[in-house]
């Protein structure tokens, strides 16, 4: 329980303390927020805000995750230690596409196979490691490895594994449309996931997650980051995570669940991120099919900005949604307990 505290207390530290330092950095440099010239006008104000603020969260998370360990007897697992190399990575790709905005001077940064092919080789590199390497259970999950008894196989869960590591790394970067909405979300749902995993640690001889505890950790540093990062990324914002931080928060969520043998729970802790998505393929399909839109604009946040309600309405009202999905999925996982223990 101290090496937890100590991950999330300094991981929220870093990133607190951090940020500033990184946006007199970022203003310094003139490394500012290029804005979409078709999204909501309004946001146009925006424009030169400094961005790639997600670096602050990734250090913070790694920083909150390492010195966790000091003092401790907490020990370095195969899954933990991927969880944080897989999240860098995806940082380090939204590095790159926020600096080619940056230097281009347009909203636009990687090319879409750029961008995908990126993610894809680290999805696939993580995908083929937690199976070879960390021997993650290869069943087909919802709240623990045997909730639904289909066994995937290596190929199948490495396929598996991929897709949602990649479609969780899209969702969040579809969420970061306003000021906070994406790091308050995302702090959620990665408390709930460090509950999670400490309560597999505590019921080991249930759920077989033999790095439960130190996944426990990641998830309660990348908490602390986002939260942190919250604190200069609210309404208005000071900064933005950019891809930087959208990448990385989508990939360490998918990460942390496939670890955790939370594959399909996923779908309901970060059941806001799954509604948003679903609001741009509803658009995309109704257009292509029937010429149609169904909202004003999507992603679904930009159509309730269109509607007239405020910033900063959406942004809570979205809050609350996320907290509640993500407390609907702590509830799931907990009735499944109460329903496992009581035939042990």
């Amino acid at each position: 329980m101290i090496s937890l505290m100590s991950a999330g207390g300094i991981a929220l530290w870093v990133a607190g303390l951090g940020t500033p330092a990184l946006i007199g950095w970022l203003v310094r440099n003139r490394i500012g927020q290029q804005i979409r010239t078709d999204g909501p006008s309004m946001h146009q104000a925006k424009a030169g805000t400094p961005t790639m603020g997600g670096v602050a969260i990734v250090v913070a998370m790694v920083a909150g995750y390492l010195l966790g360990h000091a003092g401790t007897h907490v020990a370095f697992t195969r899954g933990g230690v991927l969880v944080v190399l897989v999240t860098v990575a995806a940082g380090g790709v939204g590095v790159v596409d926020d600096w080619i905005k940056v230097h281009r001077r347009r909203s636009l940064g990687l090319n879409k196979r750029g961008k995908f092919g990126a993610l894809l080789v680290i999805a696939v590199g993580y995908a083929i490691a937690s199976e070879k390497w960390a021997r993650v259970d290869t069943h087909l999950s919802f709240t623990r490895w045997d909730s639904i008894g289909i066994e995937l196989g290596a190929v199948w869960w490495v396929i598996w594994a991929t897709l949602l590591l990649v479609g969780t790394a899209n969702a969040v970067n579809l969420t970061d449309g306003l000021d906070g909405l994406a790091s308050g979300a995302a702090t959620f749902c990665f408390a709930i996931l460090a509950i999670i995993g400490y309560w597999q640690f505590r019921h080991f001889s249930i759920y077989r997650v033999s790095s439960a505890l130190d996944l426990a950790l990641v998830s309660v540093a990348l908490a602390g980051a986002c939260l942190g990062f919250l604190w200069w990324n609210a309404a208005p914002a000071r900064i933005f995570m950019g891809d930087t931080g959208s990448l990385a928060i989508g990939t360490g969520l998918a990460a942390l669940c496939l670890q955790m043998n939370l594959q399909l729970l996923l779908a309901v802790i970060g059941g806001l991120f799954v509604i948003v998505t679903l609001s741009v393929v509803i658009q995309v399909v109704s257009f292509w099919v029937f010429h149609r839109r169904v909202f004003r604009m999507a992603p679904l946040h930009h159509h309730f900005e269109l509607l007239g309600w405020p910033e900063t309405t959406v942004i809570v009202r979205f809050w609350i949604l996320a907290g509640l999905f993500a407390a609907l999925g702590l509830g799931i996982f907990y009735a499944d307990f109460l329903s496992v223990s009581s035939l042990h």
